[in-house]
């Protein structure tokens, strides 16, 4: 499983798979209501945006079938290329792959990680070097949110569970296991650090009633 070390001048690509907005996150429905998508939306420019900053990294490329998503991704850097409606997370790591040469290294991310920061994604990249396969498990141990190859040949996703077919689990920063799917989960980010978009979102829009009137001047 392990590999010799890919020389520090190779740089990596990363995929970031994602979902139309209208539909993600629906598990944060039910607490944030009509804002799920603005906040899925959030989750992604500011995973994007750490990615783009991170030193090592080449060529970033957002999967999505959410027309957004491929305008902002070019707007900020990115390349874009169609999922394929219902395709899935491992699908699109795939084919996002695909288009990469076979012989380069890449990672492929959760786009919902909104308190990554780009010296944690630099460190896993530097020790995912050593393997020819690696993972990052989320904060739960239940998920995957980072999957690598040496080889972009052999890339092996694994987002639909929790373990790959053998590859190792790095130990990465909380940045890249915080993946935001739960009320819980967005409690835990807020906590650490939202990045900006966010950060805006919730500001703006999910602030406690209570709140906005006490910033706002308006009654309770």
């Amino acid at each position: 499983m392990t590999a010799e070390p890919y020389r520090e001048s190779v740089l990596w690509s990363v995929v970031l798979p994602v979902r139309p907005f209208g539909v993600a996150k629906q598990r944060l429905a039910r607490h944030s209501g009509r804002h799920h998508a603005e906040l899925a939306h959030a989750f992604f420019l500011d995973t994007l945006r750490a990615v783009r900053a991170t030193p090592g990294v080449g060529l970033v490329l957002v999967v999505t079938d959410d027309p957004l998503a491929a305008r902002q991704a070019h707007t900020l850097g990115a390349a874009a290329a169609p999922e394929g409606r219902h395709a899935g997370p491992d699908a699109a790591a795939l084919a996002g792959a695909a288009t990469l040469a076979p012989d380069s290294p890449v990672a492929v991310l959760a786009s919902d990680l909104p308190t990554l920061r780009p010296e944690e994604l630099a460190e896993l990249l530097a020790r995912a070097r050593r393997h020819r396969r690696a993972r990052v498990a989320d904060h739960t141990g239940a998920g995957t949110t980072a999957v690598t190859a040496l080889r972009a040949a052999e890339l092996v996703p694994s987002f639909a569970r929790a373990a790959g077919a053998g590859e190792p689990a790095l130990a990465a920063g909380p940045g890249l296991r915080l993946d935001v799917d739960t009320p819980a989960d967005l409690a835990r980010a807020r906590a650490r650090g939202l990045g900006l978009f966010s950060a805006a979102v919730l500001d703006t829009w999910v602030r406690p009633p209570a709140a906005r009137a006490r910033r706002t001047g308006a009654p309770v």
